[in-house]
């Protein structure tokens, strides 16, 4: 402490020096003392230090005082509440001095303080801010010197915009000081007397609020004069912007008045209306709605006003006369009027702006806009004020993007007057406005128009196709080095290759001539972001010059030397950027895959740089890419000269720990051993197989697929080298078999391993020995079971169906072996020694066995499946339906009577019967031929499965359901019909059937029954007010499968079905009954399970119809979930977080009434003598609401409203609340949102 005490004594006393060098030097020593954390200052420093700092505000030395104003800054936080209040008394005393350096460094130094006040210590800040605001409110008020007070409101602003909760009190008197000076003679004053109110809005509480609005209101009906008019009006606009989500209820007293104002004829009026409207478009979208037709008609209005330029329409004119004509004009020659006098085009832009918010956000009017808006704004592509025509550009655009999603969501359901057709037939309208547009001088204006014809592009891919004659010419343009910037040629080259990816291969194929040499040219460019972009353009090129899958006449041979030498050349060179590195590499490997046949010498020179690359750390990944496209080219490449080299490098990839390398490895290899078998050594393949052991395991399934395909792919070409499998590869994939986590691809990948390595015939791998190996573990367990054994069996439930697979994979090749597998299996399950696991997996492994090969030979194979029935083991009985099903599928001739009969005589066995029906229907479904085997039985399959519809179990109905959910899908025609004419039967369970039904013929595939599917769903939806609870919460749980699967079933019900879903969110008193437990009174919800699926159909909605939905009635409904039950909470928290996200301005028009009930279950303590359970559960609900309030906080401006201030002071007094609420802070820092989302498939 001491020598701190000392050194700072020691500072102050050079500052006293009269060398202007010394004060320098010991201010910026004293400013890099303060910066430390760890200074700690006594009474007697901050005093002195204070005191100097503030007198050398008055230095005669700039430079000093400059630093003195910064030394301000970390001085704040580092002394004591007095010394503050003394700095800010001072700075405030100078700002009225008469010398005007003074006033200004010390207002400087006033907004340094404020920013610097830590919002931590409230009591601190609130003290100071409440000392500063009065000198201001009175500095504003006096208006004798203008510069005083234009410093008096900028630091206000700054006030109010960090520190406007704190200074509520004040709030009035600020208002008051503020409205004269709107009126203010000068205007800088106005504009920033605007900039305060804007920040006051945010805080003020509702009564100051009105009444702002109120003397705006009357001020602008007055209307004194058209200067005051203006101001009023931009002021409006800027509390519409900072408080949006206050100033909706105010609109349609509004509107009208500024309407109103438009019409007068004074152009920045004008501009500032438009503006205006702007802000409202944005900030209150619900309550604009009514006005949206008016102002859309004012917008296109003022996009044409013009009134001092006259357009020449004959479109058909010479161009060298537009430009000639364009250049007098610049050259103003008319005397009597200047451009500068010209303010119709911040008018323009205001309206071009304006239009773009409505586009942006009225997704609905999308038809609409393509009727009224799109042709207005293609004839303003002539625009003539480049700043302009950039905004009517970027309104294009956004118009584009606009239509975008709808077309990825639904291609099947475009209506014939769709947004997308009516796109199509203006594409001529766009280019024949754009194609003069590339001409330009104007870099900016090109880059506008390749950004639309992008966006063009990728919103209606080949819709270029009929029109690149006329765009060429442009392209050249741009690309020629007289007429552009880098930039301007990076965004040409992407917009090339954009179109090359987005059309087909032939409508290039006239213009190559043209192409070509300018990107070639580009890429020899020095600057290697052209050089980068160029190469990707090339890559493009090559695919389009000669497409593989699709041979074209093109004669592609003069160009292929060009291309080749101008990437060759980057290739070569090694002291380039990193991205032309490697995009030159991938360029190389598609010029070689693409072109290859035609560079029979080249490659002796280009091959040979493929390998270094290959040894170089940096280029290994992108070089192991390029060698897998170029080995797996169908022109059979001719690479035998690097494979001695190249194989050993690849083969010791497979050991390094980046993923994606191993991935690509893999792959490459495997192109290889296809494509060049018969050149690869025994010692090549060793060198792979020696790596393969530790890349088989279940951390990484994929990983393990690519291995295993791999494998057998080398045992197809290399018999001798799979032989010696079994001492390290082998027992790996063994131990992977026994894997919980094994399925799709990676257990395909081994099942057609296992097939492959059984047909080789070699010895210790043969099919008996396979065999032997796979049901080791089930037949003679280990003492100690393997590490996902369940308690009662010898492996994890999941590895039993694996090794059935591949028992049955490696019995159907050799299928004369058939016999004696099946017979011994029907032994084991015969047999009572034998286990529960035994008999599970003898059970599935005959059911798998069944379905490819005809079992019915095996004459007591029904009866022993049945009997298994009666097993006391859940699991075992479930495998016993599964094999009954797969059995039944080998010949269904034989056994679907069977099964059927059995299901009406055995009622006890009922369920599981109608899941071996259920697996019959599935398998039998999944091909051409299965159906047309199941075809003959659907009829009689469809009466049997209704005259179970009503049973008492709803596990029961819910298969049944399944069973006619698939048939339909095998005749939508009739089944269809069939469903819907039980919707109106007696029974409520049939009604539940019938429903559940449909949610099986929903899939996120397209599939035939779509189209009549929806013109059907609404029928099945009207069950939403179906008398019964239970038939309401099925038609619900359907509803959300095809919401979350098929959108474009629902889009259009939407109207319809959400007041009857809205209904169903809401708790009903009827439905809560109480349940006598003993002593205790237990309550139940009845209601429950239907609210909550209500509600997952909400959250639903947001993903897949959000542009549907009125997210204001919405929220009401969100706002009643945050009230409800634990589980209706938790889903409401994540749709707050998806909401926030979503649209941040509606949340924050309601944030006011969102955060009661977040701080009641933040609030709420759990009743000391209750169960742990309930201490955890209100825990998650605390945690899931503070995850909720974090997402509201990243709503901007959500941090200025009081009543969340509120919250989050009380969560901060709260220590258990603070540190959940910073760990959950931390967590969504660190996790994007989308991992947030919940899937309620």
């Amino acid at each position: 402490m001491a020598s701190v005490s000392y050194h700072i004594a020691n500072l102050l006393e050079k500052m006293t020096s009269s060398d202007k060098d010394f004060r320098f030097m010991a201010t910026n020593d004293l400013m890099g003392e303060l910066q430390k954390d760890s200074i700690k200052l006594d009474d007697d420093s901050e005093r002195k230090v204070v005191k100097m700092l503030l007198k050398l505000l008055e230095d005669k030395n700039g430079e000093v005082q400059n630093l003195a104003v910064k030394c301000l800054g970390p001085l704040v936080n580092k002394v004591k509440e007095f010394q503050v209040e003394t700095i800010v008394d001072t700075l405030c005393s100078n700002m009225l001095s008469d010398k005007e350096q003074l006033r200004d460094i010390s207002s400087i130094g006033l907004k340094t303080v404020i920013s610097e006040l830590p919002p931590s210590s409230t009591t601190l800040a609130a003290n100071i801010c409440k000392k500063i605001t009065g000198r201001l409110t009175s500095a504003i008020a006096k208006q004798e010197d203008v510069s005083v007070q234009l410093e008096a409101l900028d630091i206000l602003g700054d006030l109010l915009s960090r520190f406007g909760g704190l200074l509520v009190s004040f709030h009035s008197s600020i208002l008051q000081a503020l409205l004269p000076q709107l009126s203010s003679p000068r205007l800088a004053v106005r504009k920033r007397t605007i900039i305060a109110i804007g920040h006051l809005v945010m805080s003020c509480n509702n009564t100051l609020f009105l009444e702002l609005i109120e003397f705006l209101l009357s001020e602008l009906s007055k209307n004194t004069s058209t200067s005051t008019t203006r101001t009023y009006i931009q002021c409006i606009g800027a509390i519409s912007r900072q408080a949006g989500h206050r100033f909706g209820e105010h609109l349609e007293k509004i509107i009208p008045l500024i309407v109103r104002y438009c019409r007068e004829d004074d152009d920045e009026l004008r501009e500032y209306c438009l503006q205006a409207f702007e802000s409202f478009v944005r900030r209150c979208p619900k309550e604009v709605s009514p006005f949206i037709t008016e102002i859309i008609g004012i917008c296109l209005q003022y996009l044409c006003h013009d009134p001092n330029y006259n357009y020449d329409d004959d479109e058909d004119s010479d161009e060298m006369m537009d430009t000639e004509a364009d250049e007098d004009d610049e050259e103003g020659s008319e005397e009597e009027y200047s451009d500068d006098d010209d303010m119709s085009w911040k008018v323009r832009r205001a309206a071009a702006k304006c239009l773009d918010a409505i586009i942006a956000t009225r997704h609905e009017m999308l038809a609409e806009f393509y009727r009224t808006v799109s042709p207005p704004l293609i004839t303003r592509f002539k625009e003539r004020e480049e700043n302009v025509k950039a905004d009517i550009f970027h309104a294009y655009i956004t118009l584009l993007r606009q239509t975008r999603p709808t077309s990825t969501a639904n291609p099947e359901s475009m209506e014939d007057e769709g947004p997308l057709t009516m796109l199509e037939v203006q594409v001529p309208d766009i280019i024949k406005a754009i194609h003069k547009q590339l001409k330009e001088k104007s870099i900016k204006t090109r880059q506008g128009c390749f950004s639309l014809l992008t966006e063009l592009v990728l919103v209606l891919p080949g819709a270029l196709t009929n029109h690149l004659a006329a765009l060429v010419p442009g392209i050249q343009y741009s690309l020629g080095d007289k007429n552009s910037s880098s930039n301007m040629k990076i965004d040409t080259l992407s917009f090339i290759n954009c179109i090359l990816t987005h059309h087909p291969p032939a409508v290039f194929h006239s213009h190559v001539n043209v192409l070509v040499p300018p990107i070639v040219h580009a890429v020899g460019d020095p600057f290697y972001k052209i050089t980068s972009e160029a190469l990707l353009v090339t890559q493009q090129l090559v695919r389009v010059l000669r497409p593989l899958d699709n041979p074209v006449s093109f004669d592609y041979k003069p160009y292929v030397h060009d291309l080749y030498s101008c990437t060759l050349k980057r290739l070569k060179a090694s002291d380039i950027d990193q991205e032309v590195k490697e995009r030159a590499i991938s360029c190389m490997g598609q010029i070689i895959s693409n072109l290859g046949d035609c560079l029979h010498s080249e490659l002796r020179e280009c091959l040979p740089i493929f390998l270094e690359r290959l040894k170089n750390e940096i280029t290994r990944l992108t070089s192991v890419k390029a060698h897998t496209m170029i080995a797996s080219s169908p022109l059979k490449i001719d690479i035998r000269p690097i494979l001695d080299e190249g194989v050993p490098i690849l083969a010791s990839f497979l050991r390094k720990n980046q993923r994606a390398l191993k991935l690509s490895t893999l792959i490459c290899l495997d192109v290889l051993v296809k494509n060049y078998g018969s050149s690869l050594t025994p010692s090549m393949i060793n060198d792979m197989m020696k790596e393969m052991p530790p890349l088989i395991n279940e951390n990484d399934l994929h990983v393990s697929q690519l291995t295993l395909q791999l494998l057998t792919s080398i045992s197809q070409i290399q018999k001798s080298s799979i032989s010696s499998i079994h001492m390290e590869i082998l027992p790996q994939i063994l131990i992977l078999i026994q894997s919980p986590l094994l399925q799709g691809g990676a257990l395909n990948a081994l099942l057609e391993f296992f097939q492959s390595i059984v047909q080789l015939g070699l010895s210790k791998l043969g099919f008996k020995d396979l065999l032997q190996m796979l049901i080791l573990p089930i037949y003679n367990p280990q003492s100690k079971p393997t590490p996902h054994a369940t308690s009662s069996f010898a492996i994890h439930k999941q590895a039993f169906h694996s090794i059935a697979k591949c028992v049955a994979a490696l019995t159907t090749i050799n299928p004369e072996k058939a016999g004696n597998v099946v017979n011994q299996f029907v032994c084991d399950i015969k047999n009572p020694k034998s286990t529960d696991s035994i008999v599970l997996f003898s059970l599935l492994a005959l059911g798998e066995i069944g379905k490819h090969i005809d079992l019915s030979s095996h004459g007591e194979i029904q009866s022993v499946i049945l009997e298994s029935f009666s097993s006391p083991n859940e699991e075992v009985k479930s495998a016993a339906s599964y094999a009954l099903g797969n059995v039944s599928v080998g010949n269904m001739q034989k056994f679907l009577p069977f099964v059927l009969q059995e299901i009406e005589n055995q009622p006890k066995r009922q369920y599981l019967l109608l899941h071996s029906l259920k697996e019959i229907i599935s398998c039998e479904s999944s091909s051409t031929t299965g159906v047309a085997s199941l075809k003959p039985f659907v009829q009689t399959i469809w009466s049997m499965l209704f005259n179970h519809c009503e049973c008492p179990e709803e596990g029961t109905r819910n298969v049944v359901s399944e069973c006619l959910g698939k048939l339909t899908l095998i005749d939508p025609d009739n089944q269809l019909r069939s469903l819907q004419s039980h919707l109106d039967s007696e029974s409520a369970l049939t009604r539940s059937t019938v429903v559940t039904a449909i949610k099986f013929t929903i899939s996120d595939q397209p599939q035939p029954i779509d189209m009549l599917l929806r013109g059907c769903i609404g029928d099945f939806l009207k069950t939403l007010q179906d008398p019964d609870l239970n038939v309401r919460r099925v038609a619900l749980v359907t509803f959300n499968s095809a919401a979350h699967n098929k959108p474009s079933l629902i889009r259009d019900l939407l109207d319809s079905v959400l007041p009857h879903l809205y209904n169903e969110t809401k708790m009903r008193k009827e439905l809560i009954r109480e349940v006598e437990m003993g002593p205790f009174k237990h309550t139940l919800d009845d209601g429950l399970d239907i609210r909550k699926a209500a509600f997952e159909c909400m959250y639903t909605l947001l993903d897949s119809c959000l542009d549907r939905l009125d997210i204001f009635e919405f929220l009401n409904h969100v706002e009643d979930g945050l009230k409800d039950h634990y589980d209706i909470k938790m889903l409401t928290y994540l749709m707050l977080v998806r909401l926030s996200h979503l649209c941040p301005s509606a949340v924050l028009q309601r944030l006011d009434r969102l955060v009661d009930p977040l701080r009641a279950t933040c609030t709420t303590k759990v009743k000391a003598h209750s169960v742990k359970q309930e201490f955890e559960k209100q825990d998650e609900l605390k945690r899931s609401a503070l995850r909720a309030v974090a997402a509201l906080l990243n709503i901007p401006d959500a941090d200025k409203s009081p009543q969340m201030n509120d919250f989050l002071t009380q969560v901060k007094s709260s220590a258990e609340l603070a540190s959940m609420f910073e760990t959950i802070q931390k967590d969504a820092m660190s996790t994007p949102l989308d991992s947030m989302s919940m899937d309620t498939s």
